[in-house]
């Protein structure tokens, strides 16, 4: 059985990030690639890991959850808790999203408002130079 491998430039270049992106996840003990001498080898799990990160980046969970998710993985017992997990902290997100969009709305009123409010007091101001002057 071949097992694949990966140096970071390769990681790198097929998930378009940074060498150092790889390197911080390893400081924050994401990854552990194995050495020879100076050099990172890297398997096919550490790269289905490097995905996860970068999926959960992608919808708004922090590294603290990636990392959460990721140490949950249990292949032989269906990765059921992971799953688990993993959909409540989508629901947290959901609500979280949801919260920021009628925040969002609230804004875009009262830029609305504010906005009229500016427009109807240059008008006013128009009016009193037109009968001042």
């Amino acid at each position: 059985m071949v097992i694949s491998t990966y140096s970071i430039s390769d990681l790198a270049r097929e998930l378009d990030i940074t060498t150092r992106a790889i390197r911080f996840y390893e400081e924050q003990q994401m990854l552990s690639p194995e050495r020879r001498g100076q050099e990172r080898i890297y398997t096919a799990k550490d790269k289905v890991t490097l995905k996860l990160i970068l999926r959960g980046k992608r919808i708004g969970f922090s590294l603290a959850e990636c990392k959460e998710l990721i140490e949950l993985y249990d292949p032989v017992h269906g990765n059921r808790k992971q799953l688990h997990t993993f959909m409540s902290k989508i629901a947290e997100r959901r609500v979280q999203l949801e919260q920021q969009l009628l925040d969002i709305q609230q804004m875009q009123l009262e830029l609305d408002t504010a906005q009229e409010r500016c427009v109807a007091a240059l008008a006013e101001t128009d009016k009193k130079q037109l009968i001042t002057s």
